[in-house]
């Protein structure tokens, strides 16, 4: 079990250059862009920048701070992404444009390519015990990860048991 803080986290370009993320694990380890089978991260987006294109990966996004922003998927169908804590599903091959509703926001990612590999996002709510958790990103709040506290802004990977605080939340990622 592992736990690493936020501020431990390296912040590098997006794919497109146009913003900022911090990854917080890829499978198989040290695995590109153009080779993970999973990966998931913490971005910052703080333009109406489009969102780099991943074909052949399935994308789900979660709002953690800030007002969010609508997302108009292939010019067609649009989102708001503006309640935080609620996953949104869409392909990674859709161009998506950006509009902000108010400001910067910070948002978690999960990829995972199709055919390659399986995973997705559940948000735990506290308080609670959970096991089987892959990653976990504790989004408010505070815990324990395997008898070790944890707080907001904590990553947590391969606990064997996560407790969650009253109102405390999490965003796990299942394979």
């Amino acid at each position: 079990m592992k736990i690493v803080r936020f501020d431990e986290l390296k912040a590098v370009p997006w794919k497109n250059g146009l913003g900022i993320t911090r990854e917080l694990a890829v499978e198989p380890p040290g695995a590109s862009m153009e080779t993970f089978a999973w990966r998931v991260s913490i971005a910052d987006v703080d333009t109406a920048s489009p969102f780099s294109v991943f074909p052949d990966i399935d994308r789900t996004i979660v709002l953690l701070e800030g007002a969010g922003f609508t997302m108009r998927l292939d010019g067609e169908r649009e989102h708001g992404l503006t309640t935080p804590l609620a996953p949104f599903a869409f392909p990674g091959e859709a161009k998506v444009d950006v509009r902000l509703a108010g400001g910067a926001t910070r948002d978690f990612n999960l990829m995972v390519r199709r055919g390659v590999s399986r995973a997705r996002l559940e948000v735990l709510q506290g308080p609670g015990v959970f096991d089987g958790v892959k990653v976990a990103y504790v989004a408010e709040g505070s815990g324990s990860a395997d008898g070790q506290p944890i707080a907001a802004g904590d990553s947590v990977f391969d606990a064997t048991t996560i407790t969650l605080a009253p109102n405390s939340q999490a965003i796990a990622v299942l394979l």
